[in-house]
């Protein structure tokens, strides 16, 4: 009997450990999402001072209301886990009790034999009683196995009544952390459908200028074109200038120095594990050809990626090496370029620098500081590239997730 009762405890508790992972892994999750829901909504915030519709408006909207459904969606989860937790514990805990029940009525059942047998003799006659050696010693072991059985039995009624008690302490903090999530759930859904409202009058305002709309993102690509353009230019003559009396190999590639050939293969080594260029924050434009957020047959032709980031925020070195490159061009500010051997990065949009070429900088040392547009709902955005030589790389793949 005792057996089956430990079988089935297993059976609903191990489920629960398992489960436990899973908990812990929400927990994760859910803090994350938090994390960036507050950074896009601060963002958001910003921009509400601005009566009239704008297209980082939208975008943030449309951003928060994704993560927010990412957030409910983690809640939903939790709460599943949650409930599937509670019933375990409450099916193992209905079997501790009536295994606990079972071993009180065999203790008492015990302790009256025991009573009854004390009543007709001690245990010392009861030993001394014996016939010969042999049935002593066989009485004294008998005598000696039922006492360690007893306190057998109160030591497991013990360690049971501990386990009941953790269990209902256990409940009742899954009882309140599933309290937890259906309050934070209730919030965020009404929050999700004031923002799903916003947005769709917003994008109503905005669809009234698709032409001018239309007409502005095709000079922003040509501005941006003709930012790439020149910053390929001016590492083609940089490496032109560094190999002016040196022969490049057939591929194309560069010689380097022994230090230039450290510093790359660190780089290179470092590949998807590099630091965002921005401390906070959130990737506003991925590299590559891209549709555009609400323009339909419109895309974008990103060299580079873009970092969206609260106003004053600072643009940093994504590794160590030597600034090569500080220059501006009408209408897109100031740019910096950093080399890592024969890779370079760029950061582009900056006002204030704060290194000047020939500079030693450190990993995640600030380099200069972000533009922020005040006409365009304080809008701060980083434009970041990354080449190896004269080719241009997905910075995506390199930086830490």
């Amino acid at each position: 009997m005792k057996f089956i009762y430990i079988i089935l405890i297993l059976f609903f508790t191990l489920p629960s450990l398992v489960e436990g992972q899973t908990i812990k892994e929400l927990e994760a999750k859910k803090k994350k999402a938090l994390n960036e829901l507050a950074i896009t909504n601060k963002l958001l915030n910003e921009t509400q001072k601005n009566k009239k519709g704008t297209e980082n408006k939208l975008y943030l909207l449309k951003r928060s209301i994704k993560q927010s459904n990412e957030y409910i969606n983690t809640l939903n989860s939790e709460i599943s886990v949650l409930n599937r937790d509670i019933d375990s514990i409450q099916q193992s805990k209905k079997l501790y009790e009536e295994y606990l029940k079972q071993l009180r009525i065999e203790y008492a059942q015990n302790c009256k034999a025991i009573y009854s047998h004390h009543k007709h003799f001690s245990p010392t006659m009861y030993i001394l009683s014996s016939s010969d050696f042999n049935q002593a010693f066989r009485r004294f072991r008998y005598l000696q196995e039922a006492s360690n059985h007893r306190k057998k039995i109160v030591k497991e009624i013990q360690e049971i009544t501990n386990t009941l008690q953790h269990q209902e302490e256990e409940l009742t903090e899954n009882r309140n952390k599933k309290e937890v999530a259906i309050n934070a759930k209730e919030l965020e859904q009404q929050r999700l459908e004031q923002q799903q409202r916003q947005h769709t009058n917003e994008l109503s305002s905005l669809k009234t200028k698709e032409k001018q709309l239309k007409a502005k993102q095709k000079k922003q690509q040509e501005q941006a074109n003709l930012l790439n353009k020149k910053i390929q230019d001016m590492i083609a003559a940089e490496l032109k200038k560094q190999d002016k009396n040196k022969n490049t190999n057939s591929n194309n590639k560069f010689e380097l120095s022994k230090e230039e050939k450290l510093v790359a293969g660190n780089f290179q080594a470092n590949k998807g594990k590099l630091p965002r260029p921005i401390e906070k924050g959130f990737i506003s434009g991925h590299y590559g050809i891209q549709p555009h957020p609400f323009l339909e047959k419109v895309t974008i032709n990103n060299k580079g990626t873009y970092f969206q980031t609260p106003s004053g925020s600072d643009a940093r070195a994504v590794f160590e090496g030597v600034v090569t490159q500080c220059f501006s061009i009408p209408g897109s500010n100031s740019s910096v370029i950093i080399k890592h051997g024969n890779y370079r990065t760029v950061y582009s949009n900056l006002t204030t620098l704060y290194v000047k070429v020939g500079d030693k900088v450190t990993t995640k040392q600030k380099i200069g500081k972000i533009f922020t547009d005040k006409e365009n709902d304080n809008k701060t955005e980083l434009y970041f590239m990354l080449y190896k030589d004269t080719e241009i790389q997905n910075p995506e793949l390199w930086l830490a997730k």
